[in-house]
């Protein structure tokens, strides 16, 4: 599963193939062993949590990047390599 983004110590991965589970385009979120699930269309949960301030941060990552998401999205459906997108540190 690739890290395509890394900020304030939150780690974002997309896995390959990944639409069985969740069913909808979505990300998962490491931050310190707390593994969240987010729909990229509004970033709501759907699995799993984040402490309430790393969550917001997911949150309006998600918004601000959604393009980018969808994008890397379809690459990592369709078994490719999805791009780097840029943390909110950066």
């Amino acid at each position: 599963m690739p890290t395509i983004s890394m900020f304030y110590g939150i780690l974002i991965r997309m896995f390959y193939r990944d639409i069985e589970k969740h069913h909808l385009p979505h990300i998962h979120a490491d931050y310190q062993g707390d593994v969240a699930v987010y729909s990229i269309a509004d970033g709501e949960i759907l699995a799993g949590q984040l402490p309430p301030n790393k969550h917001k941060l997911v949150v309006a990552w998600i918004e601000i990047h959604k393009d980018d998401l969808l994008a890397d999205w379809q690459l990592a459906v369709e078994g490719k390599i999805p791009f780097k997108i840029k943390g909110l540190d950066q």
